[in-house]
């Protein structure tokens, strides 16, 4: 994985989901990738309404969209932590909206051995590698949507790259082990999660900062308000940003302390070369006069504390 010199983070306010996501497609060109397959990876974690997941009409809106780039198929995967998958995904309308707009979505838990990965490279923090999902690692694109959240399980902050988790098997089918018992309960957590995004490569992310949550997470919080959609083709950058907007708005000793390039996740992610090395590689391209203000606001934070 080469890392980029710069890295652009795109931020638009949130007025009109709908509209300001087509937008925010408008910066990025998607194509049909190399098969024709978009894999599409979503936040539904957990059976609790936005931003604790990912918002239907965003869903809906990011859908629309990679369609008009005409893919042969989308495909949405997922994994829930706390919660049954397929449970989560009825519940929050994800199975009716797939049949609506005639994208697959997959219950990671009901994969067979064959549909993941495994990575076991030297100098990994996981004791026996991980398996991640091959509908990414294969896919000719790969585009992912996250909320704003900080974590109140070790995570520190649930953006881009931490939503990366739910491509990986909590059990393989035909496996006993648990890397979900071993990532939660490890002193290398936010190592292990920077890790994961080696392995796949991103098109786009997506991050819904219409709300989150500045301290608690991440099924639930202390509600913040910052009504922006932000992109980039840079998890490291987004994240990066992403904590600068939860430091602007007061969040917890974890996110507040330290430079953000020292952020566990985010200083392994940029040492593994997922994005930028530096918050001074980081171009801020706000696209409206909302996200023009915010954006003064977050290069504040990124300069002084990045």
């Amino acid at each position: 994985m080469e890392q980029p010199s710069r890295s652009t983070v795109f931020l638009i306010g949130s007025d009109d989901r709908a509209a300001r996501i087509k937008r925010l497609l408008e910066e990025f060109d998607m194509g049909e990738g190399a098969d024709g397959v978009v894999a599409l990876k979503a936040n539904y974690n957990s059976d609790d309404p936005f931003p604790a997941s990912t918002h239907l009409e965003t869903l809906r809106a990011l859908v629309e969209g990679l369609k008009s780039s005409g893919p042969e198929k989308i495909v949405m995967a997922e994994r829930s932590g706390m919660g049954e998958t397929r449970t989560v995904l009825k519940n929050r309308g994800v199975l009716d909206l797939s049949m609506k707009l005639g994208f697959d979505a997959v219950v990671l838990n009901e994969v067979e051995a064959k549909d993941w990965k495994e990575i076991n490279e030297k100098g990994l923090h996981w004791k026996q590698g991980f398996k991640i999902s091959r509908i990414f690692t294969d896919a000719g694109s790969v585009v992912q949507t996250c909320c704003l959240k900080s974590h109140r399980y070790g995570g520190h902050f649930t953006l881009s790259m931490k939503n990366s988790v739910g491509m990986v098997a909590a059990r393989a089918r035909g496996s006993s082990y648990d890397y979900m018992r071993e990532l939660h309960s490890s002193p290398f957590q936010r190592l292990m999660i920077a890790e994961i995004n080696k392995y796949y490569h991103l098109d786009l992310a997506l991050m819904d900062a219409t709300a989150g949550f500045a301290r608690g997470g991440p099924d639930r919080g202390e509600l913040i308000e910052p009504n922006l959609l932000l992109a980039s083709r840079d998890r490291v950058a987004l994240d990066a940003v992403g904590v600068a907007l939860l430091r602007y708005y007061g969040s917890t000793p974890e996110v507040m302390r330290g430079r953000i390039f020292d952020q566990e996740q985010i200083s392994r992610a940029a040492s593994l070369g997922v994005g930028v090395a530096s918050a001074d590689k980081i171009d801020l391209a706000p696209l409206d006069d909302p996200s023009h203000r915010a954006a003064e606001e977050i290069q504040r934070v990124l300069s002084s504390q990045g």
